[in-house]
């Protein structure tokens, strides 16, 4: 049962395998079809009316007729190469025009002459030497040249490497009817191929851009070596024999398979797959190549490139086929497709050279090969480079929605920032009224809860009077402190001073008020109204006790600011003559329950300001030292 459940799953994943690769094998085919026909209806059309395909050729030290297109034998040599003597008609009252000598095919190098007259050498042009292009060649003929009948035309074909040298049929006729055909394959194998180089190149620099600007994607990077490669192959022209130029021959021979393992590289790593440690294997043959191109003679890199390049050319094709195939069957994207497609072509056109070189096609030898490379490299480098600034507008877009999103949470946080201030104003506005509310029942309160009692009991005048005095002392206070005072505290020390003189003077005890500094005390910008009451209820009460319990005649005041380790600080100092109290060690009063509870209320108010109270007293008066807080707190929590 459990070898069949785990059967089970893998047959629906064939079912889907299967599903996808058929149709997309089928379209493949389909493609081969389409590509094998259009490889044939492209081909150029040439003037047959004036073919010169007989001809009698002297090769190795024998003669025999032959018939064009024809092939020779493949050497190493350029001493005695083939010669191919053949004639054509020239009738001088007929011709309107000049005459020129067409070839649309040969390799690797012609040399032509009209009755014992060089007119073409292909020599001259690097590009027309190569096996792998089909560059024509075309020469007018002089009219002094021509003779009037029956006119005798020598190619003579220089072939170097392990490929047979190839003569097309050759065209001799007037110019008119000639040039056409030649611009045409001109336009095919030379043009095409110089602009899909030149866009090879300029996909080169942008991919090699992409892959500075993004090093974490080497895909870039190998497209664009790939490219360089094959722009390469396209602009450097070849050595052309005799000169002897090794190294710069083991780099064209060596690039082809170098660049289609790279293609490989590419194709896996595009499609997000790990690439191989064996796949390193791919690039020996072209080092094998290079390596033997600068250290052997020239034959040997030709023979080599024969024998290990291009096959290991179509090996890659075919990998790279595998790759997209498997990239179809798990991806099902635009890309794989589009990928797929247009290896298959290059592909395709692979065996159609290697049925060339083979001689299986016998009547043509025309290499399509690398111009349906360079095009698949545009492509892919197209596409990639699409789908790179798809990416950016993707980003862009993502950047342009992040910008609102942000513009909104901006706009909801100001909105927030808004209701958490105005909460917060009300929170202390409510935090104040508290405090005002404590202070008014502390001090009024008890003001008219002693009023209310000595009228329910019948005293006299005189002491209710007293008691609604102290009452309205006391709502004064509170009142004046309420006062924005910008947080200098000398502001409400003056309106206290007036109040302590006021009270005073019935007693007839002098105060003496003293300013040690001349800044008084230090500015306190976070200070509070409820602040200010702790402070001045604590020097009302020092006042309080000296009037009603020392019997002091005199009463000094002394404000200063000292200097701390840590900064300024102020200190207000109340000290009177009178007859002092006892006090422990740690300052609590012995005496009379009274004091000893106002001397409480005043260690407590100054630990709600983060103030520290210092009191001594002793037989020549008592000093209550109130040494504030360089920063004040926000709460009262300090008392606790």
């Amino acid at each position: 049962m459990s070898e069949i459940a785990a059967k089970a799953p893998t047959r629906p994943r064939r079912r889907l395998i299967v599903s996808r690769l058929v149709p997309y094998l089928l379209l493949q085919a389909l493609i081969v079809v389409a590509t094998i026909l259009g490889l044939r209806l492209l081909q150029p059309s040439d003037p047959d009316d004036f073919a010169v395909s007989g001809f009698s050729l002297r090769e190795d030290g024998a003669t025999r007729p032959v018939t064009l297109p024809h092939f020779t034998s493949s050497r190493y040599s350029l001493a005695d190469p083939p010669l191919y003597t053949g004639a054509f008609t020239f009738r001088r009252d007929e011709a309107a025009s000049a005459w020129s000598v067409y070839l649309p095919r040969f390799s690797n190098a012609v040399e032509v002459a009209v009755n014992g007259v060089i007119v073409l050498d292909s020599r001259r042009d690097a590009n027309a030497n190569r096996p792998d292009r089909n560059t024509p060649q075309i020469a007018l003929i002089p009219a002094s040249l021509l003779r009037d009948g029956s006119n005798e035309i020598t190619v003579r074909l220089f072939v170097w490497g392990p490929l047979k040298g190839f003569l097309d049929t050759v065209y001799v006729g007037p110019d008119t009817a000639l040039r056409p055909a030649y611009e045409t394959r001109t336009l095919l194998f030379v043009t095409l191929q110089v602009v899909f180089s030149a866009w090879q190149s300029i996909l080169a620099v942008i991919l090699a851009i992409m892959w500075l600007m993004r090093r974490r994607e080497p895909v870039y990077g190998v497209l664009a070596v790939a490219m360089v490669l094959g722009v390469v192959q396209a602009f450097v022209p070849p050595p052309v024999p005799p000169a002897l130029t090794p190294r710069l021959a083991a780099v064209l021979l060596a690039s082809a398979p170098t660049e289609s393992a790279l293609i490989v590289m590419f194709g896996v790593l595009f499609f997000g797959w790990g690439w191989p440690r064996y796949g390193v294997l791919l690039f020996a043959p072209g080092l094998i190549i290079f390596v033997v191109g600068l250290i052997a003679g020239p034959p040997l890199p030709r023979i080599l490139f024969l024998t290990l390049g291009i096959p290991m050319v179509g090996i890659c094709l075919f990998l790279m086929a595998c790759v997209t195939a498997t990239a179809v069957v798990r991806r099902q994207d635009a890309a794989s497709f589009t990928i797929g497609c247009a290896v298959t072509i290059v592909l395709t056109c692979w065996v159609h050279d290697m049925l060339s070189v083979f001689e299986i096609v016998t009547n043509e030898r025309i290499f399509v090969s690398r111009l349906s490379y360079s095009a698949m490299l545009v492509a892919i480098g197209a596409g990639l480079t699409w789908r790179f600034a798809r990416a950016l507008n993707q980003v862009d877009s993502f950047a342009g929605q992040l910008v609102a999103r942000v513009r909104e949470a901006e706009e909801r946080l100001k909105a927030s920032f808004v209701r958490e201030e105005e909460r917060a104003r009300a929170a202390a506005l409510a935090n104040e009224r508290t405090r005002l509310m404590r202070d008014l029942h502390d001090g009024l309160g008890g003001q008219l809860v002693s009023i209310v009692a000595l009228s329910e009991r019948g005293h006299e005048g005189a002491t209710i009077t007293d008691a609604a005095r102290a009452a309205l002392k006391d709502l004064r206070l509170v009142i004046d402190s309420m006062d924005d005072i910008g947080g200098d505290l000398m502001l409400a020390l003056g309106s206290w001073r007036e109040r302590a003189t006021a009270q005073l003077r019935p007693h007839d005890i002098a105060l003496d008020w003293r300013v040690a500094t001349p800044q008084g005390l230090p500015l306190h910008p976070e200070l509070r109204p409820w602040h200010v009451i702790q402070i001045v209820r604590i020097l009302d009460e020092a006042v309080t006790n000296a009037v009603k319990h020392a019997q002091a005649r005199n009463i000094t005041v002394i404000i200063e600011t000292l200097d701390g380790d840590q900064g300024p600080s102020g200190v207000i100092s109340v000290t009177d003559d009178g007859r002092g109290f006892a006090a422990s060690g740690n300052n609590e009063v012995t005496g009379a329950s009274q004091i000893a509870r106002g001397l409480r209320n005043m260690r407590s108010r100054a630990a709600r300001c983060g103030a520290v109270l210092d009191l001594n007293s002793d037989a020549s008066g008592t000093r209550v030292r109130l040494q504030l807080p360089q920063i004040f707190p926000d709460s009262d929590a300090a008392g606790g």
